[in-house]
């Protein structure tokens, strides 16, 4: 099959049997899915609400979707967000009186570097000391939001807050809004970017070669004289990074300070996107603003169809569970 055929039909193959759990629940199937979609993609707010979710989920998958190239899992992508948000806050706020033209890529390049630590950590202990990074890097999520959640709550949070956030970060560091009277900020574009970059690393580079060659056989690598563990730490702290990007995105074009809950479980549904995505960049690019479009048109749904939200979040699963099974058909013809 090609890259994009099976996500295609694991995504039709959800909305027909979410379909049939509308009808259960009392609704038209018709009505809702036209109410979802109309509000998320038609709509000026809402499609600029639509770029906004995009955003995170676009920029970690990218970072799933390089570690899984050379075979390594990076269940960290949450944990990632909250660092890069974090990274990007502090920039934001102690370093001012610069100009918006340093101000920005500062704060982004410290979101970038925060996760791409994040990121290293479960790299290196894979590629040095034989850790699963499975286990590490869902462990280090728990660590991150812990983290963020005692400095909002204590040395960060606003003195005049009622709840656990921090001041607002200076002007300076805030990523301008690309439609106006919406949401959606620049951070879509930097993500955009971003995939349009590693797609000329993964294709179009020998580094590509290099990181799909440990992927497809870690032992031939070695003996042609590829450094297996630098590749592992490479791809782990690229994945940190661009997760970190999304954390960065997050606090500079959406909330403007850091808050207790950065992340909406993207770095879950990245994991998912990736996966959907079959290895292809455009695949990622196309799956995040499938994912985006339901988190954005849900509430709508629910509101002038009656159909819980729930349905979304059960779509998303079968989405994973309809490729999960093409997967497996295509490596049982195999």
């Amino acid at each position: 099959m090609l890259p994009l055929v099976s996500p295609l039909i694991a995504i039709v193959s959800a909305l027909l049997v979410g379909a049939l759990l509308i009808i259960l629940a009392g609704a038209n199937p018709i009505a809702a899915y036209t109410a979802l979609f109309q509000e998320s993609l038609t709509t000026y707010f809402g499609f600029g609400n639509t770029l906004t979710k995009m955003t995170p989920l676009l920029l970690t998958s990218l970072g799933v979707l390089v570690a899984l190239r050379a075979r390594q899992f990076n269940i960290g992508g949450e944990g990632q967000i909250y660092l890069g948000a974090l990274g990007s806050a502090l920039v934001g706020l102690y370093f001012q009186g610069l100009p918006a033209l340093i101000h920005t890529p500062l704060a982004l390049l410290a979101g970038f570097a925060f996760g791409t630590v994040w990121g290293l950590i479960p790299g290196y202990l894979k590629a040095v000391r034989g850790v699963n990074e499975v286990i590490t890097t869902l462990l280090l999520n728990y660590i991150a939001m812990n983290l963020v959640s005692y400095l909002v709550q204590n040395p960060l949070k606003d003195p005049n807050a009622p709840s656990p956030y921090s001041p607002l970060i200076a002007k300076s560091a805030q990523l301008p809004i690309i439609l106006p009277g919406s949401l959606a900020h620049a951070g879509i574009l930097l993500g955009l970017i971003a995939a349009g970059i590693l797609w000329l690393l993964l294709v179009r580079s020998p580094l590509g070669y290099q990181i799909a060659a440990v992927g497809f056989n870690p032992t031939a690598s070695r003996y042609g004289g590829i450094s297996v563990e630098r590749t592992i730490m490479l791809v782990m702290g690229l994945a940190g990074g661009l997760a970190g990007l999304a954390g960065a995105t997050e606090v500079m074009g959406l909330k403007y300070r850091l808050f207790e809950v950065v992340s909406s479980g993207y770095g879950f549904d990245a994991i998912a996107i990736a996966f959907l995505s079959r290895g292809s960049v455009l695949g990622v690019v196309l799956t995040s603003l499938f994912f985006a479009a339901l988190r954005s048109g849900a509430n709508v749904m629910q509101r002038n169809a009656g159909v819980p939200v729930t349905v979304v979040y059960a779509i998303q699963g079968l989405t994973v569970l309809f490729i999960a099974i093409s997967l497996a058909v295509e490596n049982y013809e195999l």
